[in-house]
């Protein structure tokens, strides 16, 4: 009950932040220019300085242990909902990606810290590293129809794997805890911009959305059941039998239980597909969070507790 108010509590205070984005973009003060570079600051700075904060940690056998754990559940979760994904939208390519791929990383981090505190950053962090691997490998080929449409060099130099990279360079070295002090300092600074520019950057792709067919779109309705409530619902049932710390499932679960990832947006107008339509997809499951989150939490509370 507790994790689900904090996660209720974490959910408002990022509605406040989106709504801001809405209204700077409604009021011409961001523009699509503007809210394209804040999404570009994300992915190449805050991302991966979040991701290689949470390895800045003490190097134990416990803590290797649990990476390992957490990158077991990650896949598994994942494996599910690419299988619900493609079972429901075979022939939809946007709404297979967005129901496939969730927001663990703009929204997923900072209600796992809020809720499970710094740790789970560091247990969220394979979820957002193969996230990302599959977004620009299989995912694309779901837009594209081409089973190969990145290439390596893309993939390696991916910023949220870079990011990942250093963290775990950092962590089995040990030289994580021992930075210097104003290097340390800088890193949280600029990992604590995650949650409101992450949300700002949403606020204006629902401001970018026709709001008639947003609220009435029978296909949106249906994407975001199958986004928001049927793969946490599967996903929560197959955790269930998984004897893994209960902090590691809650952050995998909040991590599967987000919204459509922005990156359906991206890759759609990349690969000229229908963005109008990716936007409201991610618009329209951010909002309907607000209430899904919490109560999917109320509901993990006793099967993963």
């Amino acid at each position: 009950m507790e994790t689900a108010y904090i996660v209720f509590r974490q959910t408002v205070v990022m509605f406040l932040y989106m709504s801001a984005g809405y209204c700077l973009f409604k009021t011409e003060k961001l523009t699509y220019r503007g809210s394209k570079d804040i999404a570009t600051l994300l992915v190449w700075l805050v991302i991966p300085a979040v991701l290689v904060n949470s390895f800045c940690a003490e190097r134990s056998l416990s803590r290797i242990i649990e990476l390992l754990e957490s990158a077991f559940v990650t896949a598994l979760s994942l494996i599910i909902a690419m299988a619900v994904a493609k079972l429901i939208f075979r022939d939809r390519p946007v709404d297979n990606f967005g129901a496939a791929f969730s927001n663990a990383g703009f929204i997923g981090i900072p209600l796992v810290q809020a809720a499970l505190g710094d740790d789970a950053v560091f247990w969220i962090a394979s979820m957002v590293a193969m996230m990302n691997m599959l977004q620009w490998s299989y995912g694309v080929g779901l837009l594209t129809g081409e089973r190969s449409a990145v290439g390596l060099r893309h993939l390696i130099f991916n910023p949220i794997l870079v990011g990942i990279t250093i963290g775990l360079i950092l962590f089995f070295t040990g030289l994580g805890t021992h930075l210097p002090e104003v290097v340390s300092t800088a890193l949280a600074g600029v990992s604590s911009l995650n949650a409101p520019l992450a949300m700002i950057v949403l606020g204006s792709y629902l401001a970018q959305s026709d709001m008639k067919k947003l609220f009435t779109s029978p296909a949106l309705y249906k994407l975001s059941a199958v986004r928001l409530i049927l793969v946490p619902a599967v996903t929560l049932l197959a955790l269930h039998f998984i004897p893994v710390r209960t902090e590691i499932l809650l952050t995998v679960f909040i991590g599967a239980s987000t919204p459509i990832g922005a990156n359906v947006a991206v890759y759609a107008q990349l690969y000229d597909k229908d963005y109008p339509y990716a936007c409201q997809t991610v618009a329209l499951t951010t909002l309907l969070s607000i209430i899904t989150l919490p109560l999917m939490l109320l509901l993990a509370d006793p099967l993963l507790g």
